[in-house]
């Protein structure tokens, strides 16, 4: 039945300012890429916008202004493959068997952002360092849990003999190259820096000045540590070097603005006391976030946790569904000027580094990290937390002749051959040495805001008895709820295998295999 022209008048009438007030329909979002840039071995507050002398970080700094740096973020592990597997995950080392130790496998249970990701569309590769080191072919993975590699592209002449030939950037420009305009990416920028070896006085040769240079406390300040720390300071800068050219061409492209990038490193320098242990110099990290109308020069002093990162992306494309994590999501702290109370504290831990004692053991160690306490739990006090001390004798030069074996001497295997390591061997009966190399109590504690660097263990001060007491029951509860095996003295992490290469220590060193002695 048709309406009388006078009757469509009046509706006409009617609705045309109901219409006229009705809010404009939004135009659908953009689907965000990501850019996870981790540089290997890299210490908080080792950036220039966090004021470390003698480096220029322009591509780290400029994800800071345009988004948020956090000043007290910590990876799940002083070590590169577990603490990837945790970034990952989402997950507490002690929450993923294998993986949670370092250069052993990674099971294919444990899913990983990367593959939820792909499976939403998004087009995913990585250039340099991925997940590692470790076998993951063996868990029946189709390919590292980071995806797949873009590494083709080589430097004509690499900054230093210590500096990796990839080409990073390059590479991602390839990577880029072969993905659709419908799809978004994540891409995964592993640097290789500024894991060792550097190539020594190379950061005075760039023009980097000795006596400009901070030295950590934990470190002797002498001429040799200076210039270790001004070369890993040279390989951080080649680092943010790419980054840089990568935020750069991500603007030609007109991909910056709908980009979110996360910086970090997987944990600490890779000097004595620092990687490796669950100390502050091992589990501090620099962390920058930048997203898509977020929050922009906002900085953030509560803890955080790498953990947090898998859950936070999982919010940002919708599918919080997907994944069992333990970390908590970052949105809010990344889309409010005031956001709620993100966490209390961090857990950290670490297990066995590299074949460094009989029968390939660990070091178990776990951590919780207040805004202004460390303390650190060793299970086993008795063993030597960065290997066995091992003297230079015939025998030991005869035996690592043997194909597959590495030499013993000198010891102390979990420390990085360095400059810096050699210096303080020389330096025994002196603190540095100890903080080092010595043997460690069962319970540690640190004043953070008192001594940043860890140097005075106040565990046994009574002043400071409640805090550790309170510490000490908040780790071992957290720990027993996600059932740590160490919680309930398991030692089922002394028997996964280790797939990198082996020493000639006695007992179980079978390269690759399960130690039956302590499997549960």
């Amino acid at each position: 039945m048709k309406l009388p022209i006078k009757t469509l008048g009046l509706l006409v009438f009617i609705l045309l300012p109901l219409l006229a007030c009705s809010p404009p329909t939004k135009s659908k979002k953009k689907t965000p890429n990501i850019l996870i840039a981790i540089a290997d071995d890299q210490s908080y507050p080792h950036t220039g916008i966090y004021g470390f002398s003698e480096i220029q970080t322009p591509g780290f700094d400029y994800v800071a202004k345009n988004g948020v740096l956090f000043h007290n973020a910590f990876v799940a592990a002083p070590q590169c493959s577990p603490s990837r597997a945790a970034i990952l995950t989402g997950k507490n080392i002690w929450e993923l068997e294998e993986a949670g130790t370092h250069a052993s496998n990674f099971p294919k249970k444990f899913k990983v952002f990367t593959e939820i990701l792909a499976e939403q569309g998004y087009f995913v590769g990585y250039t340099g360092k991925p997940w590692g080191p470790g076998n993951w072919e063996i868990s029946g993975r189709k390919q590292n849990p980071v995806g797949e590699g873009y590494n083709q592209h080589l430097l004509e002449t690499p900054p230093t003999t210590g500096i990796r030939s990839n080409n990073y950037f390059k590479n991602f420009q390839e990577f880029y190259s072969k993905k659709t305009a419908e799809n978004p990416f994540v891409f995964w920028f592993g640097s290789h820096e500024p894991h060792r070896v550097y190539e020594y006085q190379t950061g005075v040769k760039a023009g980097k000045s000795l006596d400009k240079v901070e030295v950590p406390k934990f470190l002797p300040d002498n001429e040799v540590v200076r210039n270790d720390v001004l070369d890993y300071i040279l390989e951080i800068e080649h680092f943010d070097n790419h980054l840089l050219q990568m935020i750069q061409f991500l603007e030609e492209k007109g991909e910056l603005e709908n980009t979110f990038i996360i910086v970090t490193a997987d944990n600490g320098m890779p000097f004595p006391y620092a990687k490796a242990n669950v100390q502050e110099f091992g589990t501090h990290v620099p962390l920058v976030i930048s997203m898509p109308h977020g929050i922009k020069g906002k900085e953030v002093h509560e803890p955080v946790g790498s953990i947090d990162i898998a859950p936070t992306l999982m919010e940002l494309v919708g599918t919080t569904d997907r994944m069992d994590t333990t970390g908590k999501s970052l949105m809010s702290v990344l889309t409010e000027v005031e956001h709620p109370k993100h966490r209390e504290y961090v857990l950290t831990g670490r297990e066995r580094h590299t074949h460094a004692r009989p029968d390939n053991l660990g070091y178990p160690a776990r951590a919780i990290r207040t805004s202004n306490y460390l303390y650190v739990h060793n299970f086993i006090p008795d063993l030597w937390p960065q290997g066995d001390p091992v003297p230079k004798n015939p025998e030991n030069d005869r035996r690592s002749k043997v194909k597959g074996f590495k030499a013993l001497y000198p010891g102390y295997h979990d420390v990085d051959a360095s400059p810096s390591k050699e210096a303080i061997m020389a330096m025994q009966d002196t603190p540095y040495f100890d903080r080092a190399f010595a043997k460690r109590p069962k319970e540690q504690l640190y004043d953070i805001k008192k001594d940043p660097h860890c140097t005075q263990n106040i565990a046994m001060f009574p002043e400071y008895k409640q805090v550790l007491i309170q510490l000490k029951q908040q780790l071992l509860h957290d720990l027993k709820e996600q059932g740590d095996p160490r919680a309930s003295d398991n030692p089922i992490f002394d028997s996964y295998p280790r797939y990198s290469s082996m020493r000639n220590f006695p007992g179980f060193n079978l390269r690759g295999q399960y130690n039956p002695v302590f499997a549960r």
